[in-house]
């Protein structure tokens, strides 16, 4: 194994060129929703459990069930009265389990990405011939389901092979989810294809808030709008909110996070938009010179 896996180039910050979005806004904020279906007793993988509590977890499947029955209308709600499409890390077995749901944020005019088949399944040992088929279940099922070619990967439960990377700009797929490592997209240096790094926040996801961290609502929404603040004060930048509806749509939480969109939105300095977007102005006005 290399020290440094060389996937991108190291660029300090405060040498870099300023990106001017559209409009010339200074931050593009994206939302991404995890829309995901977890399984109530999974095959077991040697890795890694699915649940901290023997299978069948209820406790874990029922907290994680009110997503997609209460929680997710509740916070889609919520992002569209305040004009933020979402740009959807999806489960993409969710598209025939609760379809209702797909359908609903289809109608919405958000974006799909493949979070993988089930949170529940780990991509830790497969060989190229699964991993290909997991990727090739994605792009068909999301086309079949809304009619929208996915350009976008989040490793489902942030699991990965040395491969995955490879694998999804063969497929045509012009960004990952899955590194985490600066405020801007980068090129990322795959075998076929372009692909770019599409910031995503572990930091703020509300999964980290609450069950990481430990946040009162109000704390993570004044984190979020610490957040957003800085990244516009700088620009150039990306500010993704990575977002869990059985978290942020309980009905204690989501009043606080409507404040937070309605101080992004009233700002004036944010390209509200998706991934899918910002992923298409970079590939045409900045991966040339930054690549």
């Amino acid at each position: 194994m290399r020290a440094d896996p060389e996937l991108y180039d190291f660029v300090p910050y405060r040498d870099r060129p300023r990106i001017e979005w559209p409009g010339g806004r200074s931050v593009a904020v994206w939302v991404a929703p995890n829309l995901e279906y977890y399984e109530i007793d999974p095959p077991a993988h040697p890795q890694r459990k699915s649940w901290t509590r023997p299978h069948p977890d209820v406790v874990g499947y029922g907290h994680r069930d009110y997503a997609n029955r209460v929680a997710h209308w509740r916070m889609a709600d919520a992002m569209t009265r305040h004009g933020f499409p979402g740009s959807v890390s999806l489960s993409v077995a969710l598209c025939q389990h609760h379809p209702e749901v797909v359908a609903d944020a289809d109608a919405r005019g958000w974006e799909f990405f493949s979070h993988g088949i089930y949170n529940t399944r780990y991509a830790y040992g497969m060989d190229e011939a699964q991993e290909r088929a997991i990727i090739e279940d994605s792009i068909r099922t999301v086309r079949e389901a809304t009619g929208q070619t996915i350009k976008g990967w989040l490793a489902p439960a942030l699991t990965h092979t040395e491969r995955t990377l490879d694998l999804i700009a063969e497929y045509g797929l012009t960004y990952t989810c899955d590194l985490y490592h600066d405020d801007q997209p980068m090129p990322v240096r795959v075998k076929s294809g372009r692909l770019i790094s599409m910031p995503y926040s572990l930091e703020v996801n509300d999964h980290y808030g609450f069950f990481v961290y430990n946040m009162s609502p109000r704390e993570y929404a004044r984190t979020l709008i610490r957040q957003y603040d800085r990244l516009a004060a700088e620009g150039g930048t990306v500010m993704c909110i990575p977002l869990h509806s059985y978290l942020i749509g309980q009905p204690h939480r989501i009043g606080p996070f409507e404040e937070v969109l309605r101080h992004i939105a009233a700002d004036g300095r944010a390209w509200i938009t998706r991934a899918g977007d910002i992923a298409d102005f970079y590939l045409a006005n900045r991966y040339g010179e930054a690549a």
